[in-house]
């Protein structure tokens, strides 16, 4: 008999959790497990499609306690074996779940991943079985930290590398959205929050004083990012793309990939430009440098260090040939992060969760 997952997500907003839920549960071998995805949050314009059967379940901003009654009524309808929670949403499943086989994963350092609320009521839930998973050495660490305990597994996210190696998008995208064939892109995707940083990003970006920046995602952030790529004067050369479907033809079409994260789990978006065959230019924090080498396949700074970053961006602009020695090495290197390697361990974890 399959075992029977059920994914539970806040959201699935175009992102990079979302996008792990998507792939794990669209992937699972169908001979071995039944899966479904469960989105607190109703359906948002342009969001993902699951090729699975999905709930959504209408959530209010902040706590809202009906989420208990409605997880209920999905888990009788869909009868999970186990129950895959991400983000915040085990303040709401631990309740509906009613002794359940339960797996969380933490997707970003243990203490940002949620709130002191949330903190305490996973600190009960990893007591008392809920089996946690890290998606980064990083991330084990911080959850050593913040929890006393060892994870039940570290597995890397993955993506799916050839959906991004797709050279011949780059004169389509570029001519389809103004740009010609020696402009220098420098890309970042990425949501427009604090976590990500995205005021450092343009202030470096100016201080290198080279090339375009577009900017793909959306966020509290947009207009303060907005206003202070105005205020140094180049406005005209940051381009705002708000959350994109294109994203594989987006990098193809690029020259460097850039993130001045503050603190990160182990980002998907790093993965694909580095399949795409971009050098990154990031934050060494979280699990960034498990994926990006310094020197290698990208340069990376310490977090807020915006002159070591626009020193960087500056120095990959102007020289095409270390981007493509850099780009060359990334691309290569993506492959141990292919999404069956996730998939395939994931398996493992269901099934020995199931048996005990």
């Amino acid at each position: 008999m399959n075992i029977r997952v059920l994914e539970v997500i806040p959201t699935l907003r175009r992102a990079g959790a979302e996008n792990m839920v998507v792939s794990l549960a669209s992937r699972l071998d169908s001979g071995r497990f039944e899966t479904g995805i469960v989105s607190l949050f109703d359906p948002f314009p342009g969001g993902l499609e699951p090729g699975v059967p999905v709930w959504y379940l209408g959530k209010r901003r902040g706590l809202d306690l009906r989420m208990v009654g409605r997880l209920a009524r999905v888990f009788r309808e869909f009868r999970p074996d186990i129950v895959h929670t991400h983000s915040y949403v085990l303040r709401y499943t631990l309740l509906a779940a009613r002794r359940r086989a339960m797996v969380h994963t933490v997707h970003n350092v243990a203490g940002k991943e949620a709130d002191r609320l949330g903190r305490a009521i996973q600190r009960f839930a990893f007591r008392h079985g809920v089996a946690p998973v890290a998606v980064a050495d990083a991330v084990a660490r911080s959850f050593r930290a913040a929890y006393c305990r060892e994870p039940a597994a570290t597995i890397p996210n993955g993506i799916d590398t050839a959906a991004f190696s797709r050279p011949e998008a780059r004169a389509g995208w570029r001519s389809a959205h103004g740009f010609v064939a020696d402009d220098v892109l420098i890309v970042s995707v990425a949501r427009l929050e604090p976590q990500k940083n995205p005021l450092a990003l343009v202030e470096a970006f100016a201080r290198g004083g080279v090339g375009q920046l577009l900017m793909a995602g959306d966020g509290s952030l947009i207009e303060a990012a907005r206003l202070r790529a105005a205020q140094l004067g180049i406005a005209s050369r940051v381009h705002f793309l708000g959350v994109c479907s294109d994203v594989p033809e987006l990098l193809c079409a690029s020259d460097i990939f850039a993130l001045a994260s503050d603190w990160e789990g182990n980002p998907l978006s790093v993965m694909e430009a580095l399949a795409a065959g971009l050098p990154v230019v990031a934050t060494s924090v979280g699990g960034m440098p498990e994926l990006v080498e310094d020197g290698v396949t990208g340069i990376l700074a310490l977090p807020g260090n915006v002159g070591a970053l626009g020193g960087a961006l500056e120095s990959l602009a102007r020289d095409p040939q270390r981007r493509r020695e850099m780009g060359a090495a990334g691309r290569e290197g993506s492959k141990r992060f292919d999404v069956s390697a996730m998939v395939a361990a994931y398996a493992v974890l269901f099934e020995e969760v199931a048996r005990r």
